[in-house]
């Protein structure tokens, strides 16, 4: 309770089992506040793609008395964390991780073009402004529909919440476009759990996650520009990174 976030980072990862065939799957909310600090918001035992484990998860920060929603939640579109953040917190604005929306695309692609198709997509998301980057998207899509259908249109389903970025500071782009603070950390973790051959049981498996995950939070960097955060809870409006005079 008392707390805001400026920032959530969201993902589901899976991890093996040494005794079972299953792989459980660990949903993850990593939060920024207005200070600018990241601390670990929530590890849940669900599915990846349920909405309905998600609501679980919002439901539960709720009745520990998180009264207000992040302004901005980053996270791959597979999740159904999004079906759940439009009934639980409706105006959290949304931005799909470009490092997953990368290789969802290139992976409907054949190898030889990849290399090109992959830098105009960097310079979609690496433009200085919304109207650099969309002309880049456009450029995507004229050069590679009529060969590429499936990857334009991983693409275009995503395009309102893929540069939702831009409307926020300029100095917070490198911590938003993607989910970079719970890849690095989790990838981490996953090495200790291969090293230990995995986990005996779901219940083992989201106890050392959570324990390696708190030991990580430790060395989390804080944002970059942090006292932008509190503007950006209070309202302050932002174009092309920057903020708009009142």
């Amino acid at each position: 309770s008392g707390k805001r976030y400026v920032y959530w980072w969201v993902d589901g990862i899976y991890f093996n089992e040494r005794l079972t065939d299953e792989r459980p799957c660990i949903l993850v909310i990593v939060g920024a506040l207005e200070n600018g600090e990241k601390e670990l918001v929530a590890i849940w035992d669900g599915e990846r793609e349920s909405k309905l484990s998600w609501k679980e998860v919002i439901r539960d920060l709720r009745r520990r008395g998180l009264s207000q929603a992040p302004k901005l939640a980053i996270g791959d579109g597979a999740l159904g964390f999004w079906a759940a953040m439009s009934q639980e917190y409706p105006k959290t604005d949304q931005q799909r991780c470009w490092v997953h929306k990368t290789a969802n695309v290139l992976d409907k692609m054949s190898k030889g073009v990849q290399p090109s198709a992959k830098a105009l997509i960097h310079e979609m998301y690496m433009s200085e402004s919304r109207a650099q980057a969309l002309k880049a998207y456009d450029e995507f899509l004229n050069r590679y529909q009529a060969k590429y259908p499936k990857a334009c249109e991983c693409l275009k389903k995503d395009k309102d919440v893929l540069f939702a970025f831009y409307n926020y500071p300029a100095e917070h782009w490198v911590h938003i476009r993607t989910t970079n603070p719970i890849e690095s950390t989790f990838a981490t973790v996953r090495q200790r759990t291969r090293q230990t051959k995995g986990c005996g049981s779901r219940v083992a498996t989201l106890t050392m996650v959570y324990k390696l995950a708190r030991e990580a939070e430790k060395h989390w960097i804080k944002l970059r520009a942090h006292k932008l955060a509190e503007k950006v809870l209070n309202g302050v409006r932002f174009t092309d990174g920057i903020e708009v005079a009142a």
